[in-house]
């Protein structure tokens, strides 16, 4: 079975700082490039960082230089460090792999507040 499970949300005011995390199960992955996604309302969801097995990274623009992806192979886990955060980051945010399988948790939402 195929668990994804995001934590570390909450509501920050704009500047602030969070730390996500996603626990996954081995089967997604231990052979995957990992990603996250977020989605805001209204919007399609859209990947903000990915991360290697090896730790190379790549992050859209909106949030190059703010957010930094890490993994820890060992855990399974994956992180996503966001500083700096504007009231546009504002979204419920999803780890997968990338392409992302059909497999999604339940997210964890960020809000920031202007």
């Amino acid at each position: 079975q195929v668990q994804l499970v995001e934590s570390g949300g909450g509501l920050v005011q704009a500047g602030g700082s969070l730390r996500l995390s996603c626990a996954a199960s081995t089967r997604i992955f231990v052979i995957n490039t990992m990603g996250w996604y977020r989605q805001a309302p209204g919007n399609q969801r859209e990947l903000v960082a990915d991360i290697t097995v090896g730790g190379s990274t790549n992050y859209a623009d909106s949030v190059k230089g703010r957010f930094t992806a890490s993994r820890d192979n060992a855990r399974n886990t994956v992180y996503l460090q966001m500083n700096s955060l504007k009231p546009e980051d504002t979204a419920v945010y999803y780890c997968n792999a990338r392409p992302p399988s059909k497999y999604w948790g339940q997210g964890t939402q960020v809000t920031v507040s202007s």
